[in-house]
């Protein structure tokens, strides 16, 4: 971790920060001398770490070396923070002076009392600034004695010339297995058989390419090896060869092992190549490549085209890694395989099998085996170094030490377990190493949102910008590289077909993570062990997390001991209700500050003293009335989560001074009418999830406001229709936001325009729509210029005529909900022309990629007409050809559905609460017959069968639900 904040700290030193230096430091105590002589004494020092980092997990000397330079760069980074803070206040208060020099004198801004405070004469920046120079002057001095101490311990360099760190040993591997050591994964080998046996004619050049992708440790290798020694897959090829490839990727090895008995002495990548080619030139050959990990797309394509080219039709490549990246660079993605877990069946199997082969006790310690096992979570080399552990192991309470110790606590696990993780780990930048360092911040089960957790790596400064790219653009790179490298597991992806939008992190990495943060992030229960947990707090611990509060103030035991340096406080499952201002006041390094959960009614005014968060998380505190003015005096903040604290009343005034705000978060907060109209003066915010607009009242934010926000992703606008004005709404310019997912409620039971819909259109790379409580009698006018929108939802629409939707040519999933004033669905719905024109006009595709169709809680519609010129033999028109899930729901009146959708590929019908329907189309009956002679797969969901399916039960739970939580904010409008 040293290695990655050294690299943040660098940057930091070379940024805006450093360049102010000129005018603001220039010649206080020769500043720029000493930061220039720090930046270089940090790349000496940089070029050891590598070899310094591996030492220290069995160097005891080492480590405390590392953790010495880690608390001066911990140090100088919070000193360059004050630096840049202090500048930031100049730009604040710049802006105020400015603003209030246009406003009349009864309407000039209220300065915050932070503000009035903290705020510096000419004489006291001077001292501010001769302040800093001393401190930067100190850690200088201390950073020099660390460098000379380099010499004492002889690190390895990593420059050019100079011996590099030996690397983990990658252990070679083989082909042979031991059978009766496997339990599991009879799926796995079926597919991988299948796989290797069938016709490969699909391959139009003769070579298939089969990755199997997983962590560490989860069997790619026993897999491979299974398939490889399968006497069906021996008959089929001629030649059969295993390479261990390791890192790095050596072509000149490989091909000379392809090769075999004889291989050229010449290291001449042409003459060997050559010789490869001669060895399989004209047969089938089955090579494995396993433990690659090179992403360079050269080294793959100089080995593989000889392959290709000179291997017989149905020749294949079977490659094991642990990065999805090395599968998307050999271009074989259709054929990976991806390795998950096994159960803990198969786990308790392998483990048994080791601890007890020669043993006749299994029944004795059989329910704590159970217990060891769970601590595998699927996988078999956790669950196979357990058992080996416990081979020698005969009393009870020998094995509930091991029961109840930590992992990552037992020596075995760390040789055996980590080791490939550490490969892993190794093989990450510094960047990469420090955001997944830092989940060992959260619980394990711990479901991460990804916007969440990118924001979190961004406020403790380990995503850094580089060449003008924003941090969230570099944070979602590191997210996806954790996600092919196989960190991160059980992903939920947005809307089902979207990108990732949460995961989380395996069991067995958590442990890892944790092994190697031990003295710097700590997770404490509440409760019995508390106290003596608590005593291990010290100035070494940067990230604390507590759980399980119960409801009262914030421990008092963090106070009680060295918690100065914290740079995240978080909570879990607790029930804080206050928090003492002393003890903010001892948190003054603190970055994150997550308080999500609680029952925290207010936060004190101290808060606004802690000048270097960033990202501040109360959401879920649902006593929440204010906020404190002094919240505002945090110029480095940059984001603020609120979501669902209903009782939430306002915003403070001054929000405008939080200069470096990106993300604000009031999704849910019932009671929070309008924003203040300072936000429009933050031109750095990125992320408005709900934009709730003043109407009249001028103190309120506007949505044209919006124009001077540099917004994208999703945006909810809550509109009083009554009270907005078409030429404010005009003035929003959504079109020029990058948004993706656009939400617009109008107040419940007003008189919503057309004309303001028209006025708010957005950006025409929109990907989702939702527009709730729209009364008037058509729908906007820019719908059918959204090209690329795949989802759309309309909600509570009583009086529009459909626009012709089947048009939308990129629309997967529709939902039409509450929609009253609908009785007939006529074929303009379909988008398709006039019927009596069909024959001269060419085909006609209507909905051509829909997938998801939704109909709910409209039970004034009765009819859904058909298209006659479909049924004609010679019919031009395809409808619907990609429709798999149809949903009716609560629309009792409708009588029967249209011939067109019996040719669907549909996989689910649901019509609960549709008795019309049901009755219609019941099991057993011509109508049925109609549906299930194309589709025998069908299945229709409705309430009567619910029961016995408890799949389908929950899937229609969280529809209803969904329908709910659509409705709920608009209950809690004021009327």
């Amino acid at each position: 971790m040293a290695d990655a904040l050294i690299s943040v700290l660098l940057e930091r030193l070379v940024s805006i920060t450093y360049e102010y230096m000129e005018g603001e430091l220039k010649h206080v105590l020769n500043v720029k001398e000493d930061v220039d002589k720090f930046t270089r004494t940090l790349r000496v020092i940089r070029a050891v770490l590598e070899d310094a980092e591996q030492r220290q997990v069995t160097d005891e000397a080492v480590k405390i070396w590392l953790d010495d330079l880690k608390d001066i760069s911990y140090q100088m980074v919070d000193v360059l923070d004050e630096w840049n803070t202090d500048i930031l206040k100049q730009q604040v208060e710049k802006q105020e002076r400015e603003q209030n020099a246009l406003v009349p004198i009864n309407k000039k801004v209220r300065f915050s009392s932070f503000s009035r405070c903290f705020c510096f004469g000419n004489v006291s920046r001077v001292i501010f600034h001769r302040d800093i120079a001393l401190k930067i002057k100190d850690l200088n001095d201390k950073l020099t004695e660390i460098c000379d101490e380099t010499k004492k311990y002889q690190f390895l360099r990593k420059e050019l010339g100079i011996q590099q760190p030996q690397q983990p040993q990658r252990p070679q591997t083989a082909s042979y297995v031991n059978m009766s050591e496997i339990f599991g994964r009879e799926k796995e080998q079926n597919i991988l058989i299948t796989k290797l046996l069938g016709d490969s004619s699909e391959e139009e050049k003769g070579l298939l390419i089969i990755p199997i992708v997983g962590m560490g440790g989860m069997g790619k290798t026993t897999l491979t090896q299974l398939a490889y020694n399968d006497d069906r897959v021996k008959s089929r090829f001629e030649i059969r060869k295993w390479v261990c490839v390791s890192d790095p990727f050596d072509e000149i090895k490989i091909a000379k092992a392809i090769i075999g008995e004889n291989p050229p002495k010449s290291n001449e990548l042409d003459e060997v190549l050559q010789r490869m080619s001669e060895s399989i030139q004209g047969k089938r050959f089955l090579l494995v490549l396993d433990d690659v990990w090179t992403e360079n797309r050269q080294k793959w394509e100089l080995l593989k085209v000889p392959l290709m080219q000179n291997g017989a039709k149905g020749s294949i490549i079977l490659v094991t890694t642990r990065k999805h990246a090395v599968a998307n660079m050999m271009t074989a993605t259709r054929n990976m395989i991806n390795l998950g877990g096994l159960s803990d069946e198969y786990c308790l199997s392998i483990f048994n099998h080791m601890a007890f082969w020669d043993r006749g006790d299994v029944q004795l310690f059989g329910d704590i085996s159970k217990e060891i096992v769970k601590k595998c979570k699927g996988l078999p080399l956790a669950a196979k170094t357990l058992g080996s552990l416990m081979q020698n192991k005969r009393t009870m309470r020998e094995w509930k030490e091991v029961l109840n110790s930590k992992i990552w606590a037992l020596k075995k696990v760390e040789q055996e377990v980590f080791q490939p993780l550490f490969l892993s780990y190794y093989d990450l930048s510094p960047t990469i190493k420090c955001c997944l360092l830092y989940c060992a911040t959260f619980p394990k089960d711990y479901y991460f949102e990804r916007d969440d957790l990118i924001n979190l790596w961004i406020a403790q400064d380990y995503v850094i910008s580089k060449r003008n790219k924003e941090k969230g653009i570099m944070g979602d790179a590191v997210f996806d590289d954790l996600v092919a490298r196989s960190f991160f597991q059980d992903f939920k992806n947005d809307l089902d077909t979207g990108p990732i939008t949460g995961c989380k992190i395996h069991d067995i990495v958590h442990d890892f993570v944790q092994f190697l943060t031990k003295n710097e992030c700590l997770i404490i229960d509440y409760g019995e062990e508390t106290t003596s947990k608590s005593k291990v707090l010290g100035d070494k611990v940067r990230h604390l997390t507590l759980r399980y509060v119960p409801e009262g103030p914030l421990p008092p035991f963090i106070s009680s001991y060295n918690c100065k340096n914290l740079r995240t406080l978080a909570t879990f499952n607790s029930r804080i209700t206050t928090i003492n201002p002393n003890l903010i006041l001892q948190l003054k390094y603190l970055r994150t500050l997550n308080l999500s959960g609680n029952s925290i009614k207010e936060l004190p005014e101290e808060i606004g003293e802690l000048i270097h968060l960033r990202h501040i998380d109360l959401s879920f505190n649902w006593p929440l009335e204010k906020l404190p003015d002094t919240i505002c005096g945090l110029y480095n903040l940059s984001t603020l989560r609120l979501v669902r604290c209903s009782q939430l009343k306002k915003l403070p005034e001054n929000m405008g001074n939080l200069i470096n705000l990106k993300h604000l978060y009031v999704e849910k907060c019932f009671k929070l009418e309008s924003l203040p109209r300072g936000i429009r003066r933050l031109t750095n915010l990125q992320t408005l999830d709900v934009c709730k607009c003043g109407g009249d009242n001028d103190e309120a934010f506007q949505i044209g406001d919006l124009r001077n926000l540099n917004l994208e992703g999703s945006l909810e606008i809550f509109l009083v229709a009554d009270a907005t004005d078409k030429s404010e709404v005009e003035k929003a310019q959504l079109w020029d936001k990058k948004l993706f997912n656009l939400t617009v409620h109008f107040k419940w039971r007003t008189n919503s325009s057309v004309e303001i819909l028209n006025a708010l259109r957005p950006h025409p790379d929109l990907e989702s729509l939702k527009i709730l409580y729209h009364n008037g009698t058509t729908w906007p006018n820019w719908i059918q210029s959204l090209k690329n929108l795949r989802f759309l939802t309309l909600f509570a629409g009583t009086q529009c005529e459909l626009w012709p939707l089947g048009k939308l040519e990129y629309l997967e999933t529709l939902s039409l909900r509450n929609m009253n004033g609908m009785k007939k669905f006529s074929v303009e719905f379909l988008g398709l022309e006039d019927q009596t024109s069909f024959r001269i006009r060419s085909p006609q595709i209507s909905f051509p990629k829909l997938k998801q169709l939704w109909f709910g809680l409209m039970p004034n519609w009765e009819e859904w007409e058909g298209v006659e010129e479909w049924m004609k033999e010679d019919s031009e028109i395809t409808i619907m050809p990609c429709l798999s899930e149809l949903g009716i729901l609560g629309c009792n009146s409708l009588k029967a559905l249209p011939d067109f959708l019996f040719k669907k590929p549909l996989q689910t019908l649901r019509i609960p609460g549709s008795g019309r329907l049901l009755e219609r189309y019941q099991e057993g009956n011509g109508e049925w017959a109609k549906i299930s002679a194309t589709n025998p797969n069908i299945r229709i969901i409705s309430i009567s069968n619910l029961n016995k399916d408890k799949f389908w039960s929950s899937k229609l739970q969280k529809i209803l639900q969904a329908f709910f939580w659509e409705l709920r904010p608009h209950i809690f409008f004021k009327r």
